[in-house]
């Protein structure tokens, strides 16, 4: 296992530990197990590019970490008590960053039943997405006030980037 896979994993396990931190109310914790784990992401793919150790693992685990941590993010920080009510995440949206990602992991599954293979390539605009969704939640752990436009334009760029992967989605299904 190279060390891109061994970062992703790392990631993956620290998901947990910031749970638990948030919903006992450790913010500063909380905020540098989230800080850790976003910042290995961009550890893993540089170094995966850069060593050239890309891997079909890597491939799928990478994205799986990261929705593991937003997901897991975003619904701790819409239902954990102690966060100021002006700054506490509302439920509409994890529900819209859930029932993106869901829309996407069902159509990849149709593409994959119907085509038989299935390319995944992630788009510059949910690369921006996935900025915004972690820099939305380090606003909240620091609990500033801006928070509330963060999360607004997190949920933009989330169905922005939901209707290209839908486009894209169609277009492979039709072969074009």
């Amino acid at each position: 296992m190279n060390i891109p896979n061994k970062i992703t994993i790392l990631r993956i396990l620290l998901i947990p530990f910031f749970i638990a931190f948030t919903l006992y109310g450790k913010w500063e914790a909380a905020l540098v197990i989230f800080v850790i784990a976003a910042i290995s992401d961009g550890i893993d793919g540089y170094i995966a590019r850069a060593a050239k150790q890309k891997t079909e693992l890597g491939k799928i685990l990478d994205p799986i970490a990261d929705k593991l941590l937003i997901l897991s993010a975003f619904i701790c920080l819409s239902v954990v008590r102690g966060v100021p009510p002006e700054i506490k995440i509302p439920p509409y949206v994890p529900i819209i960053i859930i029932s993106r990602d869901s829309i996407i992991v069902l159509g990849a599954l149709v593409i994959y039943l119907i085509r038989g293979k299935l390319e995944i390539r992630p788009t510059l605009t949910s690369k921006i997405t996935t900025f915004f969704q972690m820099l939305t939640v380090i606003s909240v752990l620091l609990k500033l006030a801006l928070s509330p436009l963060l999360w607004n334009i997190a949920v933009a760029l989330t169905v922005a980037s939901g209707m290209e992967y839908l486009i894209k989605g169609n277009k492979a299904l039709n072969g074009k």
